[in-house]
Order: C-alpha cells, then sequence, then structure tokens
C-alpha cells in the first residue's frame, strides 16, 4: 500500500446529513403478519421505531427481513395488520436491487450527474472527494457502472443513498464487501446521524459497535424487539432461550388458513 493511499484510508469519514427534523412518530408496526406460500414469516409483529435509533435486524437467510423494508416502503403488503410511517419521516432506502443505478453512465455521473459540488445537509460538498470515501479512487470514478462487480455496486449505491438527506435510513446489508476503513467510516457516519437508521447485517462485530435495538428473527415465525445492544441482546436470549443463539436453519409454522 502506497503512503498516500494509507493517508488517504486514515482520512477516511463519511458524511451523512441529517435531513429534516424528525418527529417522534418514526415507524410503526401493528400487528403485522406476513407469509410465502404456507410458510408463516411472523404474525403479529409489532414495533416502534425509536427517534434517534440504531436498530440492527438479525437473523437467518429467508426470515423476511428484506420483506419488512418492502412493505415499509409500500413494494409489498402485510397479510395482516400494517406500517404506520410517520409524517415527518423521509425515508431512504439502500435495497439489494441497486434499481436506480444506470449501468450505461459511469460511478461519478450516477452518484451525482457530473456535478462538480453538491449539496449536503446544506453545505458545499466537492462530490469526487466524498465518493472516494467510498474507496473509489480518482480515475476509478469514470468507469462505467456495468464493468462493475456486485461489492463496487454496493459501495456506490449505499454512497449515493446516504446522500439523499433521508431521516431514516432503512439499510439492508451495507456492509457487504466493504473494507475495513469504509466500515469503520460507515460506523462514525451512523453513530453522528441524527435520524432513525435500520442496519440488515450478518456481522456482529459491526452490530455491537453501532446498534441501540435490535429486531431478531429468532425462528419459529417470532421476532423479537430488544432494546439494547447487540452483546446484551445474546445474553437475553440465553436467558429466554438457553442453547444456540442463531438457529442454522430457520424453522416456520405452517400457516393454517
Amino acid at each position: 500500500m502506497s503512503q498516500d493511499q494509507k493517508q488517504l484510508d486514515e482520512k477516511l469519514e463519511i458524511y451523512i446529513p441529517n435531513g429534516p427534523r424528525l418527529g417522534t412518530n418514526v415507524i410503526e408496526a401493528r400487528g403485522v403478519s406476513k407469509a410465502f406460500g404456507d410458510k408463516l414469516l411472523y404474525e403479529n409483529l409489532n414495533f416502534n421505531l425509536p427517534q434517534a435509533g440504531i436498530v440492527g435486524i438479525i437473523g437467518p437467510n429467508g426470515a423476511g427481513k428484506t420483506t419488512i423494508f418492502k412493505m415499509i416502503m409500500g413494494q409489498e403488503k402485510p397479510d395482516n395488520g400494517e406500517f404506520n410511517v410517520g409524517e415527518t419521516a423521509q425515508i431512504a432506502y439502500v435495497d439489494q436491487a441497486h434499481a436506480n443505478i444506470d449501468t450505461e453512465k459511469s460511478i461519478w455521473q450516477n452518484f451525482c450527474d457530473g456535478q462538480e459540488l453538491i449539496m449536503m445537509g446544506g453545505k458545499q460538498v466537492n462530490s469526487r472527494a466524498y465518493l472516494s470515501r467510498f474507496n473509489f479512487g480518482g480515475s476509478e470514478q469514470n468507469k462505467k457502472v456495468s464493468m462493475l462487480s456486485g461489492g463496487e455496486r454496493n459501495r456506490l449505491h449505499l454512497a449515493m443513498t446516504l446522500r439523499e438527506e433521508g431521516n431514516v435510513l432503512l439499510l439492508d446489508e451495507p456492509t457487504n464487501d466493504l473494507d475495513v476503513n469504509t466500515l469503520r467510516a460507515l460506523e462514525e457516519g451512523l453513530e453522528s446521524f441524527a435520524g432513525c437508521a435500520v442496519v440488515i447485517s450478518h456481522d456482529r462485530w459491526f452490530l455491537d459497535r453501532v446498534c441501540t435495538h435490535i429486531l431478531a428473527f429468532e425462528g419459529d415465525s417470532q421476532v423479537y424487539f430488544f432494546e439494547g445492544g447487540f452483546s446484551e441482546y445474546e445474553e437475553n436470549k440465553k436467558k429466554r432461550l438457553g442453547g444456540d443463539l442463531l438457529p442454522k436453519r430457520i424453522k416456520y409454522k405452517k400457516l393454517i388458513r
């Protein structure tokens, strides 16, 4: 690693503009049930997102974590119950499909439409400098998106979403394919963010460092909302359930029609 690269990495910081002030009603789940085929993902799910919290959503693949985001965004409907999004909530969503990326344009054009200076949180920011914080070097920013790996697209989409000035961030596995320095910068950015962030992640270390609340898919169609960080949640789960913490394979209840 060159000396310049080392200095760049040490200065890496991700600024997340706070967006408008978020009121006390953020997003509430009321009696939500959702099934796929005859698999019941969850029933009677209730939670209230905290105004200034970072909520980690954890559980095995296939448990219905991403489905929660899709229902909040109105892309899917609950079978029962509802999600209420507060009047002041402005959602910025990192989805795994990266639907708003134009593959024929470059990284930089996608990020800022070719504007050297962009407004973020009421201040002017150099777009190329900001993008470089997501580990895209100078000339790399001109690369066409169609040439990028999945991990690079992840990073670009994260950069695009974080500049949207939402006060509620929905981040679906944002830590995938991030190097350690970008990960640390994301942690710091989230910790100084004034709104509410909801993060789906399998990265225990990351969750332990940033989360104030945990929404845990515990198998058997049960979802548990816990106030506290990941380590405290694990202690709590041991006391409640004993035994193995994350089920290796998810079990579903059968849907009874």
